[in-house]
């Protein structure tokens, strides 16, 4: 599929789980915010033609400073963030322009995503509504409840960890599917914190696809000591 593609990196989140120190998207990462090694990899692929950052009112003016600085020209315009990482992405959606675009969503704060994976999530939607990446969960998980008596949690069950995925993104999307999938969410006031969850929501055909166990998200001061070390062994090997 070749139509054209618009990217659309959500990084309005007030990073709670990261702790004192600010904004974790305009966290150092080397020498650039994490934000800008993400953006930079759009930069370098030849089937995004346009890249909208979401970022909350206040860092609006700091994501302009950087859009200059690092000479990022497939950023056009800047998508105000929302409550909720939903309500960002769907402001994002709002300024997309070609209605029979593509779109890709990737969390702005998971800048080890390699080029090859979002050319092959491009590559994939042929016959399907929507791409996910993903991999394969390591450990075994437990379906639990939570008891009202002692406030414990209860193992309830033990589930088949061989058919169970972790999902990433980034996530692609027919502009239309997603478009109509998030007009009926909010409509309804359902939530999720995945993108492709929503278009599953309304009937959408979702394929997953072989992701990368070092495309963290940086969530948490201690992802972000990871994240150093994968920079680094990343950068030795180039």
């Amino acid at each position: 599929m070749r139509n054209k593609i618009v990217a659309i990196v959500p990084a309005a989140g007030f990073g709670k789980r990261f702790g004192p120190g600010g904004n974790k998207q305009f966290q150092s990462l080397k020498d650039k915010p994490l934000i800008v090694w993400t953006l930079k990899v759009f930069e370098s692929i030849r089937d995004i033609e346009e890249v909208i950052p979401v970022l909350k009112n206040d860092d609006m003016e700091a994501g302009l400073d950087l859009i200059d600085k690092y000479r990022l020209s497939k950023v056009k315009k800047i998508a105000p963030g929302g409550k909720e990482r939903q309500d960002s992405v769907f402001s994002g959606l709002n300024l997309v322009e070609k209605k029979t675009a593509a779109v890709l969503i990737h969390d702005g704060v998971r800048p080890f995503f390699k080029r090859s994976l979002v050319e092959e999530s491009i590559n994939q939607l042929k016959d399907c509504d929507g791409v996910v990446a993903g991999i394969p969960v390591k450990d075994t998980i437990k379906g639990v409840s939570t008891s009202n008596v002692r406030n414990e949690i209860i193992v309830e069950k033990t589930l088949n960890r061989s058919l169970l995925w972790a999902v990433q993104t980034p996530q692609v999307f027919r502009y239309d599917i997603l478009m109509n999938a998030y007009a009926k969410a909010m409509e309804e006031g359902f939530y999720s914190t995945d993108d492709s969850a929503i278009v599953e929501r309304y009937g959408g055909k979702v394929k997953i696809i072989m992701g990368d166990y070092s495309n963290i998200k940086i969530t948490t001061p201690e992802d972000l000591d990871i994240a150093e070390v994968l920079l680094r062994k990343r950068l030795d090997n180039v």
